[in-house]
């Protein structure tokens, strides 16, 4: 959220006199009544012959958003609840865009978790959410009434356009809170009494302690501790009710942003990109921490958590967190190094590597010597390392890489005296197998920037033979690609080869790559 919203609040609540709320008198409203919600006292009815379920856990969901939550203060924080979670199941911290694709606000931050789809495919840019796409990215609970009317949704949040705008009308129960206090009141109550089957819950006044405070604060860490024991009375509602033992509960915490150490957020530095998400549940393996879940994936997550699978034409950037499996590039975490040349990174940051995996190759055979140490060539790199060396130039917009990825990067590699000529590098995968005869699917996730003069080129060789080119690269690129090549009727085996070329341009980011059918 903007400071504005901060001020607006200040304004019309309060302050208590460790936290600043950031509920103002327009968050507060009564419920809003969605399609199919049921009158007072009645319950949604499964439809006849809907499936019966005696013989298995009901699936149920709730996640709890803590507006401007920045992870890495939670050490410095009590939080036994959030704390709890993460013993109890499964932690995982990533970052977000900023600009050009999106600030580090809250409506472009609630609108990627409610829609899986990053802000270049939902187009909500700002607070202001004008040219929101939800027509075609609308919010999970969303596509649960599509696909099952009979699932009870319920949303709840002190921010009135979380239950206004970024979920929509289709949505059973949409309700407000004046304060974070009234709101977790309100999903108490709900959580209680009724038998909702997906909730959302926002709670917002850690975002005000942010603006008002900054991350370093005595005061942001006690608005974290009080959303702490919301998030627990709320999770007590849970397991108190009359059915739990007879319900499968998905519970998720995550955040829209975090904030800077003296305040305020919407800008590109780690503190205000680093978000999270805490799960636990059925398949979450207790205390465990994984690199590649991104806030994309909750949308999706609980969508498998009902038995619904995402519809491809559906475009969706995230995935169920069950469906991520690591690629060849995720091996080299454990052996990834700190800066050489990078001074400007934390000396015990540990993000890169030029040795590729097993399998893989990289050709520098027609590099120039020298150049910064860490970009000779594709190099293997995570996102805190490599998007961190000079920021502003778009290297936040690489959102679909997961964990490690591979990154030509000509821009910084320039930034140390080098031998004539410009960045040539290709790296080379390993052979995939494949059926002659049939068509295969080469698909990777791609963030092709231009910033001077550059290309980008993919080819594919059949069983050793002479590299075919199957896509070029001539001007901006953010997406998975997917494409479809003709295998030879005798070939047993594909190679692709990702040649990058650049006079001190921008970049090249591949992952995730692999050869179907």
């Amino acid at each position: 959220m903007h400071l504005s919203r901060s001020l607006r609040a200040a304004l019309a609540v309060t302050v208590a006199a460790a936290v600043l709320p950031l509920a103002a008198a327009a968050h507060a409203a009564g419920p809003v009544a969605g399609k199919g919600a049921p009158a007072a006292g009645q319950k949604k009815v499964r439809p006849s012959g809907a499936p019966a379920t005696t013989a298995a856990k009901q699936p149920k969901s709730l996640v709890i958003g803590v507006d401007g939550a920045t992870f890495a203060t939670f050490d410095k924080a009590r939080m036994p609840r959030v704390k709890g979670l993460m013993t109890g199941g499964m932690t995982a911290t990533s970052n977000l865009y900023a600009h050009p694709m999106a600030p580090t606000s809250s409506g472009p931050g609630w609108s990627s978790i409610a829609t899986g789809a990053w802000p270049d495919k939902h187009k909500v840019v700002d607070n202001t959410f004008a040219g929101a796409r939800y027509d075609l990215y609308p919010d999970y609970a969303t596509r649960l009434e599509s696909s099952d009317p009979a699932l009870d949704t319920l949303v709840v949040g002190t921010w009135s356009p979380i239950r206004d705008t970024v979920f929509g009308p289709a949505v059973d129960t949409r309700l407000g809170g004046v304060n974070d206090a009234d709101t977790t009141a309100t999903a108490v109550s709900k959580l209680t009494t009724t038998d909702a089957d997906a909730t959302f819950v926002h709670l917002d006044e850690v975002d005000g302690a942010g603006h008002s405070h900054g991350t370093e604060h005595q005061a942001y860490r006690d608005a974290l501790n009080v959303a702490d024991g919301q998030i627990g009375r709320i999770l007590d509602a849970v397991t108190s009710r009359p059915g739990y033992a007879d319900e499968d509960w998905q519970i998720i915490v995550t955040a829209d942003h975090g904030h800077k150490p003296g305040g305020n957020h919407g800008g590109n530095t780690p503190g205000e990109r680093q978000t999270f998400v805490i799960a636990k549940g059925t398949g979450f393996t207790p205390g465990s921490v994984r690199h590649d879940v991104k806030i994309t994936d909750i949308a999706p997550t609980v969508l498998a958590h009902f038995g619904i699978a995402a519809d491809p034409a559906w475009q969706l950037d995230g995935r169920p967190i069950a469906a991520l499996t690591p690629d060849a590039f995720d091996t080299l975490r454990p052996t990834l190094n700190t800066r050489v040349d990078e001074l400007g990174l934390p000396s015990t940051l540990k993000g890169w590597k030029t040795t590729p995996p097993a399998g893989w190759s990289v050709d520098n055979s027609a590099l120039p010597t020298g150049g910064v140490t860490e970009w000779r060539g594709w190099s293997f790199a995570t996102d805190e390392f490599w998007s961190n060396t000079d920021l502003g130039q778009s290297r936040e917009t690489n959102v679909r890489a997961r964990n490690v990825f591979a990154v030509a990067d000509s821009d910084e590699w320039d930034d140390k005296a080098h031998g004539a000529g410009q960045f040539d590098s290709t790296l080379v995968s390993p052979a995939f197998p494949v059926t002659g005869g049939a068509s295969a699917t080469v698909s990777y996730a791609t963030n092709y920037k231009i910033d001077g003069p550059q290309t980008g080129d993919t080819y594919i060789s059949f069983d050793g033979g002479a590299p075919q080119l199957l896509k070029s690269y001539r001007a901006d690129r953010n997406a998975f690609e997917k494409l479809t090549v003709a295998v030879p009727a005798d070939a047993t085996s594909a190679r692709l080869r990702f040649r990058y070329t650049g006079t001190n341009s921008a970049f090249w980011t591949v992952d995730q790559v692999t050869v179907t059918h």
